[in-house]
């Protein structure tokens, strides 16, 4: 039963990325796949032919626990459902925000700056805004707000993905240096494996080269050569904004970087902080007057109403059948370390450090497989591995590889999720053009990194 389990996630896997031949929308095959594995979870744990185990290590068997251990099957699966919850309405916070910001037309005012024709040119702008946004405000909400950026600066869909695929590159590398740049090192970071300033001054190095040496190759790419067609900006500077454009874009920008703040401060999970960000933002978007002669007949075209129905819901959906198709794998029970009982990712991490025995080595695979699966729950299993002290060097290694190695695949990460909905890219047009940018991007800021170890 526990191979049918590991199977469906693996039929269920290339269905995805076989979206386009396919001709089957991501979203189905996610659903799919995490209810039929949580489905087979609960009839083999019922009839005792496996055990689950939860975020505590604790491991329920039916034979011997009875309804006790199915109180415990139903506290993993809504732990699990939890924990994808967070992470599901941060994403809708996000993207309602930028929605809203961008109704207001507030992205006119960064249209404007970026005056430049040339794509090399554009193609580094967008590269250092996305690595400097992501540090501070997330590797996705950075994404969301640079391909909105792209929309209104690129017209032609084809030179667009280009530019969205190396955005995924760049807020990866810039969320994987910062504490709250990313969901994986903040996990490290409250769990006291690393402090800020340890992970900042460890990492930044590292991350600049794995953005940079992409960005110095794809600028010599034909699809990076030449000029972009930019719409001609009227004479008049406030062409295109209204009276609303400037206050609803330093408000939404400001209330997102309020949230790992508002976390600093009240150490709740930052889902909250971004709940508290939205009302404001909703709030204000309620009682500004976007023009001159606002009428209550124009108020449904900047309501946050209409902001939310936007939204790529499809991309949502896609993101939950992901993460609890993962949380199975977490919680299936498939073989025992050293006496203990340990779930499926946990019980393949830690077969993999006994094969190969260089601990360098197995946090590069780390980096390779948080694009294929996914760094949460990897990171996860690594947390409960090792005993080692806070900031030492295999956290940090851990969350350069973590943070950066799901850029290697358009699924492997949050960041590249939200692109992948918004600009529909394709999975296998992703892993022909730009996964090796990615991957060379990642090897070099690794080496780096290990021999900055060395010295």
């Amino acid at each position: 039963m526990e191979s049918v389990i590991i199977l469906i996630f693996v039929i269920g896997y290339l269905s995805i990325t076989l979206e386009h031949p396919l001709k089957l929308d991501k979203t189905v095959p996610a659903l799919i796949m995490a209810s039929l594995m949580w489905a087979f979870l609960a009839v083999g744990f019922s009839q005792g032919w496996f055990n689950v185990i939860d975020s505590h290590e604790h491991v329920y068997s039916f034979l011997t626990g009875g309804d006790d251990a199915m109180h415990g099957f139903e506290n993993t699966l809504l732990h699990h459902l939890g924990k994808t919850a967070e992470i599901l309405v941060f994403l809708i916070g996000a993207m309602t925000i930028v929605e809203i910001i961008d109704l207001h037309r507030g992205f006119e005012i960064l249209k404007s700056v970026v005056r430049t024709k040339s794509k090399k040119r554009l193609l580094w702008i967008i590269g250092v805004l996305a690595f400097i946004l992501s540090a501070i405000i997330d590797n996705l909400t950075a994404t969301i707000v640079l391909i909105t950026l792209l929309r209104k600066l690129i017209s032609n869909k084809n030179e667009r993905l280009w530019f969205a695929g190396m955005v995924v590159i760049a807020a990866n590398a810039g969320g994987a240096w910062s504490p709250i740049g990313d969901v994986t090192t903040t996990m490290l970071w409250i769990a006291d494996n690393v402090s800020v300033m340890g992970l900042i001054k460890t990492l930044v190095l590292p991350s600049i080269l794995c953005f940079a040496v992409p960005f110095g190759i794809a600028m010599y790419l034909p699809a990076f050569k030449g000029d972009i067609e930019v719409e001609e900006l009227e004479d008049d500077e406030e062409a295109g904004r209204l009276l609303s454009s400037k206050t609803m874009l330093f408000l939404g920008l400001g209330m997102i970087v309020s949230v790992p703040i508002f976390k600093t401060l009240t150490h709740l999970p930052p889902y909250m902080g971004m709940m508290l960000a939205l009302g404001v933002v909703w709030l204000v978007s309620e009682y500004i007057h976007p023009e001159e002669d606002f009428s209550k007949e124009r108020r449904h075209l900047y309501s946050a109403h209409k902001a939310l129905s936007r939204i790529e819901i499809s991309s949502i959906l896609f993101f939950l059948g992901i993460l609890m198709a993962v949380g199975a794998l977490e919680t299936l029970v498939y073989g025992a370390i050293g006496g203990q009982e340990v779930g499926t990712l946990r019980y393949l991490a830690e077969v993999l450090q006994a094969a190969i025995p260089n601990q360098d080595v197995v946090v590069a695979l780390l980096g390779v497989f948080s694009a294929i699966i996914d760094n949460v729950p990897l990171v996860a299993a690594s947390i409960g591995m090792y005993n080692e002290p806070i900031d030492s060097n295999l956290w940090h290694a851990i969350a350069f590889a973590a943070g950066t190695g799901g850029s290697m695949l358009i699924i492997g990460s949050a960041a590249g999720v939200a692109a992948m909905g918004m600009e529909k890219i394709d999975f296998i047009w992703y892993l022909k053009k730009i996964s090796w940018l990615a991957a060379v991007g990642f090897l070099v800021g690794y080496i780096y990194l290990v021999i900055m170890f060395s010295l």
